[in-house]
């Protein structure tokens, strides 16, 4: 069994003063939802995504070492470090990049040798409603393990995905499964050989051509910021009167998804996916204090879409985050009548008629 402790370097065999590097990092989509986490950023269930495609960040990160940097202003002792957002100076992403440094040092220890510029942009519209923090944890830990990877060359690929995926996860939980796969575990699980809490796997069983390039369709139905964060909802599940039960049934649909992505089966698969995004709200629903996220025209879209599918047999799903956008799943086979069905009936439930087209990807990317 992997442990954390695997993943603290001993001394490195090579040493670098500067350089950068490049890599974009999707967002995902959990099928499977985790909700409720432990100490460490360890989750109370484990989960399945599927790793989108277009819906990414792309991080550069500029290091030199601080005797030959401009960080006159830093001690050896600090984390030296400027974030830029598409160019432009974002002093309140800092905060949440220093508490990130922080978590990651023991497993990175050559952090505080260097000044860092991170400059990071999203192909996702600022402030459109998706969360970028599994997307921006992800790339910018590839980064870092880039970096780690000049300093302790004989590093195989195995473990650097696995402890690039390790770091994101000490930054954004859901980071973790947007480092590598196109459809990725993230948890402890019986029957899914290598799973870990630690960090997120590919799915390493079968998978039926029917989900070969699935589609996702992202509805915006609100780009404003949601009044509860997912943090404070995951802390909310600690002493939640339902929570045993849901982490339970996380692992049996978990459980059923590994059949279905064998065979192919869409009924199946849909009434898995539908049924636990409406489990992840109605847990936020029952928490105390309780929230909804969902909207009016997040219930709007979920009736077209029932309707449409009642009447055509055409396999076309949603599923949700921790927010009121609606992702529509579909195979690609269907992709054309699916999305003029989401022209003529559901863009108007999107604000400003705002939708993403994506679909499935295969992780992060160096450029």
């Amino acid at each position: 069994m992997i442990s954390a402790n695997d993943f603290i370097p001993s001394k490195y065999t090579h040493s670098i003063e500067k350089g950068n590097f490049q890599w974009s990092a999707p967002s995902n989509i959990a099928l499977v939802k985790y909700w409720g986490k432990k100490d460490n950023q360890i989750p109370a269930n484990p989960s399945v995504s599927f790793t989108l495609n277009n819906c990414k960040t792309i991080t550069k990160l500029a290091f030199a070492k601080k005797n030959t940097s401009t960080a006159l202003n830093t001690t050896k002792d600090d984390f030296s470090f400027d974030l830029l957002f598409e160019g432009k100076p974002k002093e309140d992403f800092k905060p949440k990049i220093q508490k990130f440094l922080e978590r990651i040092e023991i497993y990175l220890p050559f952090l505080k040798d260097y000044h860092f510029t991170i400059d990071t942009e999203n192909t996702f519209p600022h402030s459109s409603g998706i969360a970028s923090s599994a997307s921006g944890m992800a790339a910018l830990a590839m980064n870092l393990m880039s970096l780690e990877k000049v300093l302790n060359p004989e590093m195989t690929s195995a473990y650097f995905y696995q402890k690039a995926s390790l770091l994101a996860r000490l930054g954004s939980g859901s980071a973790c499964r947007s480092v590598k796969g196109s459809v990725v575990v993230w948890g402890n699980h019986a029957n899914i050989p290598g799973s870990s809490d630690l960090f997120g796997v590919e799915f390493p069983n079968t998978i039926h051509p029917n989900f070969n390039n699935f589609q996702d369709t992202i509805l915006l139905v609100d780009k404003g910021e949601k009044q509860v964060s997912s943090t404070v909802g995951h802390d909310l599940m600690h002493n939640h009167p339902f929570a045993e039960r849901r982490f339970a049934q996380a692992h049996k649909n978990l459980d059923q998804l590994i059949t279905i992505f064998e065979s192919g089966n869409l009924d199946e698969f849909i009434k898995i996916v539908e049924s636990e995004a409406l489990t992840l709200h109605a847990m936020m629903m029952t928490s105390m204090p309780y929230f909804i996220l969902m909207k009016p025209n997040t219930l709007e879209i979920i009736n077209a879409i029932w309707k449409f599918r009642n009447e055509t047999k055409i396999p076309v799903c949603f599923t949700l985050d921790a927010g009121a956008n609606v992702h529509v799943l579909y195979p690609e086979n269907v992709a054309i009548t699916v999305l003029q069905f989401i022209k003529d009936e559901l863009v108007g439930y999107c604000q400003n008629g705002q939708y993403i087209c994506d679909k499935i990807g295969n992780g992060a990317l160096l450029s």
